[in-house]
């Protein structure tokens, strides 16, 4: 009875901190899309301006079977159906509705560009509230040249786990309709079931020309803090640190990266710093018609939405996904991903519930009514289990589109 109590208290408190720190999980990636056929531009003064966007709308709708699960349990009532055993949600799927701005110009033999994008939402739980959050996830320039690579200082996306959400089917629909974040942001697709977000940081990085097909990018991105129900991990003097080489040559692309961090406990908390240390590796290949996907992701404080999220447990996230591309314009697609933590862990048993792993595996059917427009329906099973032998599970179903601008 008290560990069940200890669950749900445990739960709540994830929820109310996810609400807080993980709305911003969602997804604005617009380097993911083919905008630039479609972006307006102009020239003056030497620089050319390119403006471009996208906006998306979906009909979701849930059903939770419980809340037995505590932690971060996608699938449960709390987070999964936000609170109630079914909802109805007409949002944003994986992307929200952005702006871009991009702006380029070569001085001096010198590549410059900076890049702005704002994004927002479109679902709230209020027919009269403001509708006013913005989320910046673009806000830096860049300085290259073709024989020495490319620099970026600002905000934008992390290296470690870009390939893996750039190439997720669902970055055009919905994935896990977690009503939690789409209630107010968007939704999370194979985020916390397949691989942790990417992140947006403040960074300085570094980009590599093509090398026999080689590309290597690394930099380091302001630390970050994590806070858990019991605990507030906070970063100090050193950098995260974030890395990938990758390949590409014609159909096939492969790529490995990894990332690391020290997280400093509170002092008093009782528990001891650490440091985040986690690889990956993926590949893609394109066969005819077929594309399939292979990416893992592992390590200690990996996190399962986030860096650090769960203090320093071991990891491990998988993602395997496969599609047909049945005609130019109709494109039908498979994709499973799981994100599980480590048992033995004496952290994970006490200030995560027991929690073991998300599940979710996703079908979906996509068709480009226009080059803008791309209508798509998916349906999905999202499961969640602890090491205490109970699991709970979320059905969703989304309807609706997207169109590039």
């Amino acid at each position: 009875m008290k560990q069940r109590f200890v669950k749900r208290n445990s739960s709540c408190r994830q929820a109310a901190s996810l609400r807080r720190r993980y709305l911003v999980v969602a997804l604005g990636l617009a380097a993911a899309c083919p905008l630039a056929a479609n972006a307006t531009s102009f020239s003056a003064n030497g620089f050319t301006v390119d403006i471009s966007g996208f906006a998306n709308a979906f009909y979701t709708v849930t059903s939770c079977s419980d809340n037995s699960v505590g932690g971060l349990a996608l699938a449960g009532e709390t987070l999964g159906c936000g609170g109630q055993k079914d909802r109805t949600t007409i949002g944003n799927g994986l992307l929200p509705n952005e702006l871009i701005t991009k702006v380029t110009t070569t001085q001096d033999g010198i590549d410059i560009g900076a890049e702005l994008g704002l994004g927002v939402p479109i679902a709230t739980s209020s027919a009269i509230g403001q509708n006013s959050q913005v989320d910046v996830r673009q806000a830096y320039f860049t300085l290259g040249t073709a024989s020495f690579g490319t620099v970026k200082l600002g905000r934008d996306y992390g290296i470690f786990g870009a390939n893996a959400i750039l190439n997720d089917m669902t970055l055009l629909g919905t994935g896990m309709p977690v009503q939690a974040t789409q209630r107010g942001r968007v939704s999370l697709g194979h985020i916390g079931a397949g691989y942790t977000y990417l992140g947006t940081y403040s960074q300085i990085t570094y980009t590599s020309p093509a090398m026999s097909g080689f590309t290597f990018t690394g930099g380091v991105v302001s630390p970050v803090g994590t806070s858990l129900s019991a605990v507030a991990y906070d970063s100090r003097t050193d950098p995260q640190i974030q890395l990938q080489l990758a390949y590409s040559n014609g159909p096939f692309k492969g790529w490995i990266g990894g990332k690391t961090q020290k997280f400093y406990a509170p002092a008093g908390s009782g528990v001891q710093d650490f440091t985040m240390s986690a690889g990956e590796i993926g590949a893609l290949v394109k066969l005819g018609g077929f594309t399939l996907l292979a990416n893992v992701q592992a390590g200690r404080g990996l996190g399962i939405l986030s860096d650090g999220d769960q203090g320093p447990v071991k990891g491990v996230n998988y993602l395997l996904q496969g599609t047909y591309q049945v005609t130019p314009k109709f494109k039908l697609g498979l994709s499973g991903g799981v994100d599980r933590n480590s048992n033995n862990n004496f952290f994970n048993r006490t200030y995560n519930a027991s929690f073991k792993s998300n599940a979710n595996i996703t079908a979906g059917a996509y068709y480009a009514l226009t080059k803008s427009v791309t209508l798509d329906v998916e349906i999905s099973q999202t499961r969640s289990k602890d090491y205490l032998g109970n699991s709970e599970h979320m059905n969703g179903l989304s309807a609706g589109g997207i169109v590039f601008f």
